[in-house]
Order: structure tokens, then C-alpha cells, then sequence
């Protein structure tokens, strides 16, 4: 009866959807599985082999599941690296040609060993060889798209797809003998020729209308839309699978779309709606007791999952040699090209329908399917903090690139909104760029800008407060009218190519309500967040920086983050020392790095990160370092801040339908508690 009603009602099929892909993940990270995995249990639950409400038939559905498939690409190529990409684009093509050639080899040779044609043990060879980044909003939610690993193994994407899915073309041509030499040849121009309209296309109309827009959202997220199911259908037409298409047409949009609001508006689109929805669709098509019998009882459905999964290990294993990765590293690589879905699917219908493959195979690829769609995720999420852990362990003052904010002078841009706050705003900005903090002999020191952004009726009142330059001369001070604060902020600190932001944060009434509506609901402060190049530090001053002798550095993770958070503390004690603070202030000007670990850590591993974090204490301003075991962190942090003048918080990722927010509740809390000046860091610094 649902299901009938269900048929016959498009809307309540979308209502359904959205209810599963908003219900489901909450629940299954209670049990510490991925939502992707989760998502695909729900599938099977509401699917025909199970309460039977949803096929995979339903007109709206697999429009969803489609829109979900182009979008997981799409969001993949919108966000890696560019610059990265570049560097490193020859190692993701010859981790591509690994990850292709040794499941085609296996794959061939086992069509051979059961008695398939050589053209169907081709065919089946290059079915294990593509690949779907399933594992890819994993990734995002742990802030690791510019991981070398994960740039690799994304960018190999379009090797292993288009190759395979030439394969699949050139098979098809040879059994229905339609396909001659000139037929090859022309086929492979088709794709080359497709592939340079695509991102020659997207990048000179994006230059065009990204300048024409600026100020503009609503044309730029609808042109970007059009861009992606445009280079998808293009892609249909040129013989290449669509996601393909969705991939080219995300590096392009990633070449010309600068970051901000529509750049956002696209990936929350993407990943709230239609993603989740492909991996729900990937459950409809589950029967399980059919894949409990392909799994029971076909040697080739089990010989074809172990070939696929040790051939993509082999892969990633010998490219991670190649390239000196440690085991992190090869594990992302091997959970990224692992799952088989899309190409996968419809390479394995087309030669089934074509005749070249027969049911067994089909059987035993939709096992395959849910096998790989389970495992890669699975997989990614164990090499994430692994990865993240891999990288802490490397990371030491005496290798760490970063210590260049302690040699160098920053251009500090301060946007000025709260006259009550500009004296101490550029006091810390002063401090942070090392103006006149520079030894003989040493680095120049820094620049300190301070702004006024105003609209366009309050430009009397901008140029005023320039014309106090002349009695008042701090920095170089800059106007700029613009209706947009935020964007306004944004363009100054690019056309400075400004290093930091600092900005203020009005201290909260007794109830907290300022600071709650401001921090969380987007004010000034978190739309500049959003929209700037650069770091940006929040600042809530209740003394003068120079006043704050007892420093403290709380965090949970070691990582480069916790690192970052010690530099600007340490900069801060220098700078404030050296730009005049007495002998006996400089000798009681300290730092406390306070790591809160989890109370059941190993005594080796405690002993280890103390002594690593000691030798972060080997420059000009003292250094405690407390290691604390806490099962409530922010009472604790609460705690021990009641002993310090001044707190530096970073802004902790949290995970929203797989998207990780800059600000989280924790630090809004914390900032309705804390009784000292607090620092909040909402990006990392960089040198």
C-alpha cells in the first residue's frame, strides 16, 4: 500500500529521501560507522527487497541518484588544489596507470581462467579497473582535501574512468564489428577534443561572468549548475561516462570561481541532497539473499572481490613506495580507488546487454559493488585520523615551515567597526605584525593596515576617520565603500595580499545573548571568515595586549593546528617583550601549552608527546607544558584559564551532513565563560 502510494506520488518519494538522509547518519555515528555505509543500509531497509517502499525504477529516484553521482565528481574536482595538483600531476598519472593496469591484468586473466572470450575477460579487466572516490565527503569532514595522498588518488580518477570506459567502448565496436582502426582513432580524438571544450569552455565564459557578477551570487550558482550537467550530457555524447564530464567541469569551475558564498552554496547543495541519495539508491538495488549466495557460493564472485581489493592495495602499496608515503598514506590511497560504482555499473549493463557478459557476471559485480561501496568508505575513515596522526608525529619546530612567523613581519589587516575597541585591536595587530620588534640585521618588520569599510551614504563619515591619519598616524589606513562589509574586507586583504586578519568581538551581556547571535548566526565576523584568502584571528580583549603576561595554549589533537595556536602565543610574548616590556615583565611573561589527551592514553605514547612538546619550548619566552587527562574539556579549560590573562582557541571542526563548519559550539561556550581575553584562530597560519 506505501509502495503503491509511493509510486504515484513524486513528492513524498523526495520527502522520503530527504527524511532518510537526514535521520540515518546521526544514528549509525553512534555505532562509529560512516554515514556513507549507514545511507546504504537505509537503501536496502526501504528498498524492494526489503519493506519494499522504493525501487530503483522510481523516475525520481534515479534523477536524484544521477544529480547524486555528478555532484560526488563535481565537488571532488571543485575542490583539490590547483597549485598542488600541478605540482604533483604526474604522480597521479602514473598512480592512475597503476590503479588501472594491475585490475585490468587480474581481471583478464581471470575471464581466461573461466572460460570467457578474450574480448569479455577485457571487458571484465577494465571493470575492475575504474574507480568512484566514495570515501571523498569522509575526507572533507576531517579537512583533508589538500592532503597530497588524496589529491593523487582524486586526480587518478579521470585516468582509470576515461580509460576504462574506452576499453568498454572499443570492446563493444570490436563484437558488433562496426569498429575499424580510423574508428579507434576517432573515438580517442572524440574524448581529447571533449575534455579541452570542457575546461576551455567553462574557463573563459567563468572569467567573464565571475567579473560581471561580483557582487552578485544568484547568476554565478546558477552558471556554475549549468556548467556541471552541461559537461555532464557532453560527456554522455562523446561516449565518456558523465562523471567524467562532472570531474573536468569541477577543475575548470575550481580554475575560475574564487572562494566565498557561492563556492559554499554549490558543496552544501551537493552534499545535504544529492549525495546522500546515491548511496541510499545503491541499497535499493541490494538483494540480499542473492548476494548472500553469490557470496556463499560463486568462486568467481569471490575470486573477482579479492582480485579487486588486492590489485587496488598493490596499487596504492607501490605508489606509495615510489613516492616514500608512510602507511597512512598508502591506506588513503587504497580507500579512495577502492569502491566500484558508477563506471563500474554501467560499463557491466552495457556488455551484459551487448551480450558479452553473462548473469554470473552481473551477479557477481553487483556484489562487488556492495562489497567496495561498504569497505572504501570504511577505509577512509580509519586512514583520516591516521593520517592526521602521521603528520602530528612529523611535526617538530626544528622542520616545521611554519616557524617563519617567528623571523618575519606580517601585513596585519585590521578591519575597524567598534571604536571602543580600536586602540587595543591595533595594539595586538601591532604586536602580531612585528612592527618595530625586527633585530639589526634581521627580516623587515611587518605592516599594520588598518581599515574602514562603510557603505556608500557613510562615505563622509570613512573619509573622515582617514583625514586622523595626519594627527593620529598607526599604520596605513585604508577606506574602502562598499555595501557588502564582509566582501569589502575580503578585497582589501587580497589586493594587500595581507597575511592576517585581526578583528574584534563585542564582549557579550550577562546573559551571553550578544555573543551567541554574533558568533553563531553570522555576523561580520563570520561572514569575513568565510570570505578572506587569508587567516583570520577573533579577538575579544579585556586589557591591553601588552598587559598579558601568562599565555595559555589549550588542545586536544596534536597536529599542525595545536602548532600554529603555540606560534601566535609565541609571537605575541616576543613581540610584547621586545617592544619594551621591562626586564622583570619580560622574565614573567610565560606560555602554558596544556594538551587535554584521553584519560585512557598509554603511558609511552603521554611520555612521548611531553617530550616532543618540550622542545616546542626552545626559544626566547618560557614554556610549561601540561598534559592532562580530561574527560570534560571545557570544564577543564575553564579551569585552568582562571590562572591566565589571555586564551588562544582554534576553531574546532564540526561535521554537518558531512561538511565540516568553521565555528562550533564548543568555542561559542567557551566564549560565553571564559573571564580573560580570548584569541580565536579560524584558519591555519601560514607563513
Amino acid at each position: 500500500m506505501i509502495a503503491s502510494w509511493l509510486s504515484e506520488t513524486p513528492l513524498a518519494v523526495f520527502a522520503l529521501l530527504l527524511g532518510v538522509s537526514v535521520l540515518v547518519p546521526p544514528l549509525v555515528r553512534r555505532l562509529h560507522l560512516p554515514d556513507l555505509v549507514g545511507l546504504l543500509m537505509a537503501g536496502v531497509l526501504i528498498g524492494p527487497f526489503g519493506l519494499g517502499w522504493l525501487n530503483q525504477e522510481e523516475p525520481t529516484v534515479k534523477l536524484l541518484s544521477d544529480v547524486g553521482v555528478i555532484y560526488l565528481l563535481f565537488i571532488a574536482g571543485l575542490e583539490i588544489d590547483l597549485a598542488e595538483f600541478a605540482r604533483i600531476r604526474l604522480r597521479s598519472f602514473r598512480f592512475g596507470l597503476l590503479t588501472f593496469a594491475l585490475p585490468m591484468a587480474g581481471g583478464l586473466l581471470l575471464g581466461l581462467g573461466f572460460g570467457y572470450s578474450l574480448l569479455s575477460a577485457v571487458l571484465i579487466g577494465s571493470i575492475l579497473s575504474s574507480h568512484t572516490p566514495l570515501g571523498y565527503p569522509i575526507v572533507r569532514s576531517y579537512g583533508a582535501m589538500r592532503e597530497e595522498a588524496v589529491t593523487v588518488a582524486i586526480g587518478g580518477t579521470i585516468l582509470t574512468d576515461i580509460a576504462a570506459l574506452v576499453v568498454l567502448a572499443l570492446c563493444m565496436g570490436l563484437a558488433r564489428g562496426d569498429l575499424t582502426a580510423i574508428g579507434v582513432v576517432a573515438l580517442l580524438l572524440r574524448v581529447v577534443v571533449y575534455a579541452a571544450l570542457v575546461v576551455l569552455v567553462i574557463t573563459r565564459v567563468g572569467k567573464t561572468l565571475v567579473q560581471r557578477n561580483v557582487n552578485n551570487d544568484s547568476p554565478l550558482f546558477v552558471a556554475v549548475l549549468l556548467a556541471v550537467f552541461l559537461a555532464a550530457l557532453a560527456a554522455e555524447l562523446a561516449g565518456v561516462e558523465k562523471i567524467v564530464g562532472a570531474f573536468l567541469a569541477g577543475l575548470a569551475v575550481n580554475a575560475v570561481l574564487p572562494e566565498g558564498r557561492v563556492k559554499e552554496q554549490v558543496i552544501v547543495v551537493g552534499a545535504t541532497l544529492f549525495i546522500p541519495v546515491f548511496f541510499i539508491d545503491l541499497g535499493l538495488m541490494l538483494n540480499l539473499p542473492v548476494f548472500a549466495r553469490t557470496m556463499a557460493g560463486s568462486l568467481f564472485a569471490l575470486l573477482l572481490i579479492a582480485i579487486l581489493i588486492g590489485s587496488k592495495g598493490l596499487a596504492a602499496w607501490w605508489a606509495g613506495r615510489l613516492y616514500r608515503y608512510n602507511g597512512a598514506q598508502m591506506l588513503t590511497l587504497w580507500s579512495l580507488s577502492l569502491p566500484q560504482v558508477a563506471a563500474t555499473l554501467a560499463a557491466t549493463f552495457v556488455g551484459f546487454r551487448g551480450g558479452l557478459l553473462d548473469e554470473q557476471m552481473l551477479n557477481s559485480v553487483l556484489a562487488l559493488m556492495v562489497v567496495t561501496a561498504s569497505l572504501g568508505p570504511w577505509l577512509t575513515a580509519q586512514a583520516m585520523p591516521r593520517l592526521g596522526a602521521a603528520a602530528a608525529a612529523a611535526l617538530t619546530p626544528a622542520n616545521d615551515g611554519q616557524l617563519a612567523l617567528r623571523r618575519r613581519g606580517l601585513a596585519v589587516l585590521v578591519p575597524i567597526a567598534n571604536p571602543e575597541q580600536e586602540r587595543r585591536l591595533l595594539e595586538l595587530a601591532r604586536l602580531l605584525a612585528g612592527i618595530d620588534t625586527a633585530p639589526a640585521g634581521r627580516a623587515p618588520a611587518g605592516r599594520l593596515l588598518p581599515l574602514k569599510v562603510v557603505a556608500p551614504e557613510r562615505a563622509a563619515a570613512g573619509r573622515a576617520w582617514l583625514q586622523q591619519a595626519q594627527a593620529q598616524p598607526v599604520g596605513e589606513r585604508l577606506l574602502r565603500v562598499d555595501s557588502d562589509g564582509a566582501l569589502g574586507i575580503a578585497r582589501v586583504a587580497l589586493e594587500q595580499d595581507a597575511d592576517l586578519v585581526v578583528m574584534g568581538l563585542a564582549a557579550p551581556d550577562h546573559l551571553g545573548r550578544r555573543l551567541l547571535a554574533d558568533w553563531l548566526f553570522g555576523d561580520l565576523v563570520d561572514a569575513t571568515c568565510r570570505l578572506v584568502s587569508c587567516p583570520v584571528v577573533v579577538a575579544r580583549l579585556l586589557q591591553d595586549p601588552c598587559a598579558s603576561q601568562r599565555l595559555l595554549v589549550p588542545f586536544k589533537d596534536l597536529g599542525a593546528a595545536a602548532l600554529e595556536q603555540f606560534q601566535l602565543a609565541e609571537r605575541l610574548a616576543t613581540s610584547r617583550s621586545q617592544a619594551g616590556a621591562s626586564t622583570a615583565a619580560q622574565a614573567r611573561a610565560t606560555i602554558t601549552v596544556l594538551h587535554l589527551h584521553d584519560p585512557h592514553l598509554p603511558a609511552a605514547e603521554r611520555d612521548q608527546l611531553h617530550t616532543r612538546l618540550q622542545r616546542w619550548g626552545e626559544g626566547p619566552v618560557p614554556v610549561e607544558v601540561v598534559l592532562q587527562p580530561s574527560q570534560a574539556i571545557e570544564a577543564d579549560l575553564l579551569a585552568a584559564s582562571a590562572s591566565h590573562d589571555l586564551v588562544i582557541l582554534r576553531s574546532q571542526r564540526r561535521v554537518v551532513a558531512g561538511l565540516p563548519i568553521a565555528a562550533s559550539d564548543r568555542v561559542g561556550r567557551l566564549l560565553r565563560r571564559l573571564n580573560c581575553s580570548t584569541l580565536v584562530i579560524s584558519d591555519p597560519l601560514r607563513s
